[in-house]
C-alpha cells in the first residue's frame, strides 16, 4: 500500500468533503433540497476531483472511514425508514412477528393480539403510539427479510426505550458489513490484477456514504454479502459461497438474481446443489417467522410494490404518460409487472449471451442485470443504486457512478408535504445516465470488454 502523501489540492478535497458530510448529517432537512443538494454536491466534486488526481490509497482508506464515523451521532435526516426499522425490531425482541399483523391492525387492537401479556402491553404501547406517528407505511406488511430483522431486534433488546441507543446499533452494523465489502473489494481486485485503488470509487462515493452510513440502508449487508458469496466462488468454495448469497438475500432479495449466472459456471448438478444449500439456508433463517401468514402477507407488499408504488422511475413514466393519453387513468396495475416480467427476462437473455465465464465477468453482468431492472422499475430509491456502484468497481463501466450522483436529485420530491416529483429533474437525471450507459456499451462492445460479448 502506497505511503506516499496526498497533494495540497487532495487534502481541500478532503477537508471540503468532511464539512460537507457535517453540513448533511447535522444541519440539513430533507424538505431543505437546496442546501442537501448543494452539500451533495461540493462532496461530490471533491470525489470527482479525489479519483481523478489518484488519492493515494491509503488516505482513501482513511478518509472512507473518517466519513463515515463522522455520522455516528447522527439521526437519519433524509430517510424516515428507521421508524419501521424501530416497530418491526420492538416486535421481534417482544417475540412478535412482525410479518403477522400491520402497525394500524397493532394500534386498533391496543396492542392486545401483538401483545397480550397486559405489563409488557402497557410498558410498550406508548412507544408504539409515538412510532405510529412516524411511520410512513403503517398500513402495509413488512418486507424487511430475516437478517434487517435480526438486527432490529437485537438493537430493540439492547436499547428497548433509547431511540439513540437503537440507531448508534444499526449503524455500528452497517459499519462492520462496509468494512467487510473494503476488505472483499480489496481481495477481488487483487485477484482480478486490477488496481486495488479502484475500490475508492466505492467507499468515497457520496450516496454510498449518505445513504448506507447516514441514513442506515441495508444494502450495505446484502452487497457485502454477495460480494462475499462472488469471492468464495472464485475460490471453489461453493457451498460457502451459496450460504453468504442466501444471507444476503435474506437482507434484500435482489441477489437471487445472480443464479442465472451460475448455471453455466457451475454445471447443472452443482449448480442444483447450490441453489439448495441458498433454499436450505434461507428456510433456516425464515424459520421463526414461518406461517401462513408470512407468505400471504409477503405477496400482497410485493404486489402492492409492482402495482401501486412509483418514484425517480425511468421508462415506466414514459409507459404511464402513453397509458393516460390512451385511458385517462394510471396504468400502473399492468405496466408495473409487466416490466418486472420484461427485466426477467432480459436478466435471463444476460446470462445466456455470457461468454467469459470470469469471476469479472460475473460481477459486470450481474450489474447490467440489475441495471434493467432498476431501467424498467416503478421505484428507484436513491440507496438501491449503491449495490450498482459496488459491483461496477470490479467491472469497467462508470456509469453507475454517474447515476449515484444524479439521484440526489430525486430528493426535490420532499420539498412540500404533497411529494410531488419534479420530472424535468427526473428526465435531467435519466438523460445523462441513459446517455453514458450507451457510450460506454459502445465504447467496450467495440474493444470486446463487455461480458456478454
Amino acid at each position: 500500500m502506497s505511503l506516499k502523501l496526498p497533494s495540497i489540492s487532495q487534502v481541500v478535497a478532503l477537508l471540503l468533503s468532511g464539512a460537507a458530510y457535517a453540513g448533511l448529517a447535522f444541519a440539513t432537512p430533507r424538505a431543505d433540497f437546496g442546501q442537501l443538494a448543494g452539500l451533495f454536491a461540493v462532496a461530490l466534486g471533491a470525489y470527482v476531483w479525489l479519483l481523478h488526481s489518484r488519492l493515494p490509497l491509503r488516505w482513501g482508506l482513511g478518509a472512507a472511514l473518517a466519513f463515515r464515523l463522522l455520522w455516528l451521532p447522527a439521526t437519519p435526516a433524509f430517510s424516515d425508514d428507521i421508524f419501521r426499522f424501530r416497530w418491526d425490531g420492538l416486535l421481534v425482541a417482544h417475540g412478535v412477528n412482525p410479518f403477522q399483523l400491520r402497525p394500524d391492525e397493532i394500534i386498533a387492537d391496543g396492542a392486545r393480539t401483538a401483545l397480550p401479556d397486559a405489563a409488557v402491553r402497557n410498558a410498550v404501547l406508548p412507544e408504539f403510539q409515538q412510532l405510529y406517528r412516524q411511520l410512513n407505511s403503517p398500513h402495509y406488511y413488512s418486507v424487511y427479510p430475516p437478517v434487517c430483522q435480526a438486527v432490529f431486534g437485537g438493537a430493540a433488546r439492547l436499547f428497548p426505550t433509547s431511540e439513540r441507543g437503537f440507531i448508534t446499533c444499526l449503524r455500528l452494523v452497517i459499519l462492520a458489513a462496509e468494512a467487510g465489502t473494503t476488505w472483499l473489494l480489496l481481495a477481488l481486485l487483487a485477484e482480478m490484477n486490477w488496481p486495488r485503488a479502484r475500490a475508492l470509487r466505492y467507499l468515497l462515493h457520496p450516496l454510498v456514504i449518505v445513504e448506507l452510513t447516514g441514513n442506515l440502508h441495508f444494502e450495505a449487508l446484502a452487497l457485502c454479502f454477495l460480494l462475499l458469496a462472488i469471492w468464495l466462488l472464485s475460490r471453489q468454495q461453493w457451498a460457502k459461497s451459496a450460504g453468504a448469497l442466501a444471507l444476503g438475500v435474506a437482507a434484500k432479495i435482489l441477489p437471487l438474481l445472480v443464479l442465472p449466472l451460475l448455471v453455466r459456471r457451475l454445471g447443472w448438478r452443482r449448480f442444483l446443489a447450490y441453489a439448495g444449500v441458498v433454499a436450505g439456508t434461507l428456510l433456516v433463517l425464515f424459520s421463526p417467522f414461518l406461517s401462513v401468514a408470512l407468505f400471504v402477507n409477503i405477496s400482497r407488499s410485493l404486489n402492492l410494490y409492482f402495482r401501486s408504488f412509483e418514484f425517480n422511475a425511468s421508462i415506466y413514466y414514459v409507459l404511464r404518460a402513453i397509458g393516460y393519453r390512451l385511458t385517462t387513468y394510471n396504468e400502473i396495475a399492468r405496466i408495473g409487472p409487466a416490466l418486472a416480467l420484461t427485466s426477467g427476462l432480459l436478466g435471463l437473455g444476460l446470462a445466456w449471451r455470457e461468454r467469459r465465464l470470469t469471476t469479472a465477468s460475473l460481477a459486470q453482468t450481474l450489474l447490467l442485470m440489475l441495471t434493467a431492472y432498476y431501467a424498467l422499475a416503478t421505484t428507484v430509491h436513491p440507496w438501491y443504486l449503491t449495490l450498482l456502484i459496488g459491483l461496477g468497481v470490479l467491472s469497467r463501466f462508470r456509469f453507475p457512478l454517474v447515476w449515484g450522483g444524479l439521484a440526489v436529485l430525486s430528493y426535490a420530491t420532499y420539498q412540500t408535504s404533497a411529494y410531488t416529483e419534479n420530472l424535468w429533474l427526473v428526465a435531467l437525471e435519466y438523460g445523462v445516465v441513459f446517455g453514458v450507459l450507451a457510450w460506454e456499451l459502445t465504447l467496450y462492445s467495440r474493444s470486446s470488454e463487455v461480458a456478454t460479448e
